[in-house]
């Protein structure tokens, strides 16, 4: 799908995140460094766990509020506070001594404002796509993505440490530049909004997820991309920690791979590959059924993951993490289009916030592999993970591909045509 047939509001989104990503991820990696520096570990592992617990809860909330409200509105209102947010932080680091406060404050109030938002966001994006071209929007918002990261890795390695402001005052500059990019360019196309059933808003809100947690396919694809996850975050959890204790150094002339480079040399390889090749393999599994090419793309992504999990040897680690990341190339778009078009088309931000809880889920899980990786050696570890993404792999299939979901499918896509939500 070529740039110039893509719809107005996905321009604006891929344009607009690309530049605001790229800023961002040069910055937020190094957030419990900053705070660990500047209080001490505990406070900062403390304060940051609160702030994923705060994000988990805002995330729903976002949900219900985009099904409610026009979404541009709730996207102009978020993206404005983000920004507010971002000036706060970089205030607070001009006077000699920091004022930390300040910019732990406003870090809460950025995880509050972004977690209301992009519900609306990736609602917006469903309703301005349809069944036939979401898989190739996703596979370039998908290659986007880690190009982005890419870049923000970069500026991050060279700036943070001793040009921090700079950074920041970038950080702002695009904060501000996104919600006047919105609401000059994006079109919110989104006419029927979720009518409030119950007096109370809490008990509005809940009843409104009831739906979601009782369409059974879906819930057993937001478990199950829980599951696959698990397994790529692990790498900067468990693995890595496995890397810096127990990798062998492999010395390239005066230049010495150590575990910690070693974990950065993979996740380099793991942006460069889907930055070159997204296209190619999703041109190549279009010819393909996408049940078999998702099957594939699992079966792969799992032999990459339980070997890299417990492999030792410079080679092999590459190779499989190689093996990994083709996996997860073939079998993320398919995943991300079929799941969107399984979205009833009037709880799409409902439905977006609960499917963003398995990226919540299986950060948990990751970070459970540092804990049973004091007492199990690493083969097990393999078969560890290699349980979880063959139960992730079950359960995703079975969700996407269930029988029972066909009639439903098509109810949604006649509802969705007649409503003109595309």
């Amino acid at each position: 799908m070529k740039w110039k047939e893509l719809p107005k509001n996905i321009k604006v989104r891929m344009i607009t995140s690309f530049f605001n990503r790229a800023v961002s991820s040069a910055v937020m990696p190094f957030m419990a460094l900053f705070f660990a520096q500047e209080m001490n570990k505990v406070w900062a592992g403390a304060f940051l766990i609160t702030t994923v617990i705060i994000g988990f809860f805002i995330n729903l909330v976002g949900g219900y509020i985009s099904d409610r409200f026009p979404r541009k509105k709730v996207l102009l209102l978020t993206s404005w506070l983000i920004s507010l947010f971002f000036l706060m932080m970089t205030v607070s680091l001009f006077p000699e001594k920091k004022l930390i406060w300040l910019f732990a404050f406003a870090y809460i109030g950025f995880i509050i404002s972004s977690s209301l938002g992009r519900p609306a966001m990736n609602a917006i994006i469903i309703d301005s796509t349809t069944a036939e071209n979401r898989k190739a929007v996703y596979a370039l918002d998908y290659w986007l993505i880690n190009l982005s990261l890419a870049i923000g890795s970069v500026l991050g390695g060279l700036l943070y440490l001793h040009h921090q402001q700079v950074l920041f005052i970038m950080l702002t500059i695009t904060s501000t530049i996104i919600p006047i990019a919105y609401w000059l360019f994006l079109e919110d196309k989104f006419q029927n909004q979720l009518k409030k059933k119950h007096q109370n808003v809490l008990v509005d809100l809940v009843n409104n997820y009831k739906v979601a947690f009782k369409d059974s396919d879906f819930v057993k694809v937001v478990i199950g991309t829980t599951f696959i996850l698990a397994a790529e975050f692990s790498l900067n959890s468990y693995i890595g920690i496995r890397l810096s204790e127990t990798f062998k150094s492999v010395q390239l002339g005066n230049f010495e791979i150590a575990g910690v480079r070693m974990l950065s040399i993979l996740n380099i390889q793991n942006m460069l590959l889907v930055v070159c090749f997204t296209f190619l393999v999703n041109r190549i599994t279009d010819k393909f059924n996408k049940k078999h090419a998702l099957l594939v793309g699992l079966v792969l992504y799992g032999i990459g993951y339980v070997t890299v999990t417990s492999a030792n040897t410079w080679y092999l680690l590459v190779f499989f993490n190689l093996i990994a990341t083709l996996g997860e190339l073939i079998y993320s778009p398919i995943r991300n289009t079929e799941q969107a078009n399984m979205i009833p088309s009037d709880k799409r931000g409902s439905y977006s916030a609960f499917a963003n809880l398995s990226y919540s889920g299986a950060d948990l899980i990751a970070r459970s592999t540092i804990i049973l990786g004091a007492f199990l050696i690493p083969s097990m570890m393999s078969v560890y993970i290699g349980i979880i993404i063959s139960l992730g792999t079950i359960l995703m299939y079975a969700g996407l591909f269930a029988k029972n979901w066909t009639g439903k499918k098509e109810k949604s896509n006649r509802v969705v045509h007649v409503n003109g939500g595309d």
